[in-house]
């Protein structure tokens, strides 16, 4: 079913006697949004709202809503804790703090026992190739070159899936309602540097001018923030840090694509560069 289906959602509730919901339901993908920024409002935003108001409707035990470190906006040097103000830089984000918005409104007239969540970049076994390190595993078995945006010099901080899930099962059990909590890891790498792991866990190569060759910089998104730093103490303070090294989990992604990268569909369209006409074009709604 559909988020956006009023008359589905409360069914659903009604149907499944639901009393958590854990609401990742969402448009996600930044480049995408700066071309569809309509879709990305309508699902992300009026979505939201529709499923708060069943959950509330439901008097549903517990309501996390998954949100992201981008509706800080960018940082080069500050760290972004939960009070920290939101200044969303795309239109992905924008929508992503508009619904936050919803979800808080929520708990501020009705006390309704709602937790937001921010984390840092997810990757792992089992997510969509349209995301930069799936698409670049996928990329690179296949012998074609990393597409990288601009300078390649954003940097982003990347958590293993296995530690997000221990992050939602710790907040679903401690988090307290009407709070939010960033899951974050110091873990940080520049996109190039990253495109560069890969070539030389995939390609086997320690040649600069060799990983040079298996890199292609294409024109970057029209707003790409360099870093989203957070600080995660609050977490930290529920008994949550993120356990899987950096080597480990990213051995064990490369050998998930490499056998199941074709189960997916449409998988090849997600590998395609994005396009690079002006954005916010498309203006047709959903």
């Amino acid at each position: 079913g559909d988020i956006c289906e009023s008359d589905f959602i409360k069914q659903l509730f009604k149907a499944e006697k639901i009393d958590i919901v854990l609401h990742f339901a969402a448009q996600t993908h930044v480049d995408l949004s700066f071309w569809h920024a309509l879709e990305f409002t309508y699902v992300n935003v009026y979505g939201t709202n529709v499923l708060v108001a069943a959950a509330h409707e439901a008097n549903v035990e517990k309501f996390v809503y998954v949100s992201t470190d981008e509706v800080y906006g960018g940082s080069t040097d500050e760290e972004f804790d939960e009070s920290s103000p939101k200044r969303p830089t795309n239109p992905y984000a924008s929508s992503k703090a508009a619904a936050e918005c919803f979800v808080q409104s929520y708990w501020e007239r009705y006390q309704f026992p709602a937790v937001i969540t921010r984390s840092s970049n997810v990757y792992g076994p089992h997510q969509y190739p349209e995301k930069v390190i799936p698409k670049f595993i996928s990329l690179l078995q296949q012998n074609r070159k990393c597409c990288i945006h601009g300078s390649g010099l954003q940097r982003r901080n990347f958590l293993y899936a296995a530690d997000v899930v221990e992050a939602f099962l710790t907040v679903l059990k401690e988090g307290k309602p009407g709070e939010i909590y960033n899951i974050g890891t110091n873990f940080e790498m520049s996109i190039s540097q990253l495109a560069k792991e890969l070539i030389h866990l995939i390609k086997k190569t320690t040649s600069e001018s060799e990983m040079e060759h298996w890199m292609d910089y294409v024109k970057d998104r029209p707003m790409n923030d360099l870093r989203y730093p957070m600080n995660s103490e609050k977490m930290h303070n529920l008994g949550w840090r993120p356990k899987v090294p950096w080597k480990e989990g990213i051995k064990k992604t490369i050998e998930w694509y490499k056998e199941n990268f074709h189960n997916w569909k449409n998988s090849e369209k997600a590998l395609e560069p994005f396009p690079v006409t002006d954005p916010f074009a498309q203006l047709s709604g959903p």
